[in-house]
């Protein structure tokens, strides 16, 4: 996929935008219905007027639907960021938090010309999968409050809700019409508004804004105290907000089976960060719930993140007094909906058949997001997690084997990976006390990755050579001939008179 700094070819940019404008048009409008409780709750959340979050939403969704890097996906205030922002608010107030949000973009820009969407290759499956099961936890323990302490009302508006949902869809003729959530919502206000139903509604969630968003400069001063004190937020926002949105894009990817390109999503939520700041608007990401709901709604163009943030900001400022109308125990339904079809339900009969080391990955990673809700921890743990169980299984596979070519002349084998987990495994196979003339190591079927691996190598012909035997080591391919003839000291007069010295 082109970078949104060169040229996009028409053809492709046609498809993306306009491709099944129905479709995204109305998958626009379920998202926008769903995102402004979220915003007016992750506002809150932070410590800030609803407004905030609400423009912050029109804001990253609009820009992101231009320059983003995954076509169909929703970004805007997230929950997630908003945990990272209390304190400065709380200490410092928004205008400082505006200029956080302006500088977390600048750092997400950095990032992706950098080209550090490619770390993504090192998330593995077992991760992934792990934070798609605790999102999807976390959303409906989201809902969980809108269903404590409350009438039977809103638990038959709750199950109605989802029966439309689930069942809408199989109406013949119309079924395929309308995204049913979008159904949902409408059948569900319009019936608490003909019977005058005494429920929870977006409206008591707090006011809605009744004015366009401006250019504003942060009222900050601009000197080295100001960025010592939103450089901290500042960078953790820009890492987890990264964080979040290229997982989601690869989700996303899935769901839709096209692919992504995610260092130009970096870049994009850069800027869209940049832009909201600069509209009195918090810093934001990728939503997984919203994104999964345009989805499922049959949004997959750019057309419907776009149509998305323009209709939240149409109607919050001109329609507020009907969108305040929408009960929420509609949106709860929804929500719930999101939670059900983002759990990876599969994964529960995976454990069975998969290794323990995968499934280890997997629930580690959801009980640290759950427990925390701190995405970024989750997924350092289960990345974490990860690369040590490969390592250990990859030091498995390293073995040697010895030949005794005459009475006095032995050739060892190496075969596998010979790194920092299996450099004493590789010391080991080795006889140091055997009387010998000649030793051969042949290395042709193994490769050596890192100094750890060149240092046994090295420990192993010094000690051979002190007990008096020549050494020579074979077959090295070209990489480990490399790094070897760098960081290697056995062939080296200078560093094996100071080795050998040392004994």
């Amino acid at each position: 996929m082109s970078s949104f700094f060169a040229p996009v070819r028409f053809a492709q940019w046609r498809s993306e935008w306009f491709g099944q404008p129905r479709q995204d048009i109305l998958a626009g409008m379920v998202v926008a219905l769903a995102l402004i409780p979220e915003a007016i709750a992750f506002s809150i959340i932070a410590g800030v007027d609803p407004k905030v979050g609400l423009y912050a939403s029109f804001c990253i969704a609009v820009t992101i639907s231009f320059l983003g890097g995954r076509p169909g996906m929703i970004s805007a205030a997230t929950g997630a960021m908003a945990l990272l922002m209390v304190t400065l608010v709380k200490d410092h107030g928004l205008e400082y938090l505006l200029a956080a949000s302006v500088l977390t973009g600048v750092i997400q820009v950095v990032m992706g010309i950098f080209k550090l969407g490619n770390l993504m290759s090192f998330v593995s499956r077992s991760v992934v999968t792990g934070f798609v099961n605790a999102l999807a936890i976390l959303i409906f323990m989201a809902q969980v409050p809108e269903l404590t302490n409350v009438g039977w009302q809103v638990y038959a508006m709750t199950a109605a809700g989802l029966g439309i949902i689930y069942l809408f869809p199989y109406c013949p003729g119309i079924g395929k019409i309308m995204p049913s959530p979008l159904v949902c919502i409408l059948a569900l206000t319009i019936f608490t508004l003909a019977t005058g139903l005494d429920i929870r509604t977006v409206g008591d969630m707090g006011q809605l804004p009744d004015a366009l968003p401006f250019l504003h400069w942060p009222l900050v001063p601009l000197n080295f105290e100001t960025l010592q004190i939103i450089f901290p937020y500042a960078l953790g926002l820009a890492v987890v907000g990264l964080l979040e949105s290229l997982m989601t894009a690869t989700i996303v990817d899935g769901l839709t089976d096209t692919p992504s390109d995610k260092n130009r999503e970096c870049r994009g939520q850069g800027i869209a960060n940049i832009v909201s700041g600069f509209f009195g608007g918090m810093a934001g990401c990728a939503m997984i719930g919203q994104s999964v709901i345009n989805v499922k709604s049959g949004g997959r163009g750019r057309l419907s993140t776009f149509f998305a943030g323009a209709l939240l900001l149409v109607m919050v400022v001109f329609t507020n007094d009907w969108v305040a109308q929408i009960p929420m125990a509609a949106l709860v339904a929804v929500m719930i909906m999101v939670s059900i079809g983002t759990f990876d339900w599969q994964s529960i009969r995976n454990l069975k058949t998969y290794p323990k080391s995968t499934n280890m990955v997997m629930i580690s990673t959801v009980v640290v997001v759950v427990w925390t809700h701190n995405l970024a921890l989750g997924v350092f743990v289960g990345v974490l997690l990860a690369a040590l169980f490969f390592a250990n299984k990859v030091s498995h596979f390293m073995y040697v084997e010895s030949k005794l070519l005459s009475e006095n002349q032995r050739r060892y084998e190496v075969h596998g990976q010979v790194f920092f987990n299996s450099a004493a495994k590789f010391t080991d196979h080795f006889d140091f006390k055997e009387a010998l003339d000649r030793v051969e190591i042949d290395v042709t079927q193994a490769h050596f990755w890192d100094i750890s691996g060149v240092h046994a190598l090295d420990m192993v012909v010094l000690k051979f050579r002190r007990e008096g035997a020549d050494v020579e080591v074979i077959g090295l391919n070209e990489a480990s001939a490399t790094i070897i003839d760098r960081f290697g000291v056995h062939d080296k007069k200078e560093e094996i008179d100071k080795v050998l010295g040392g004994h």
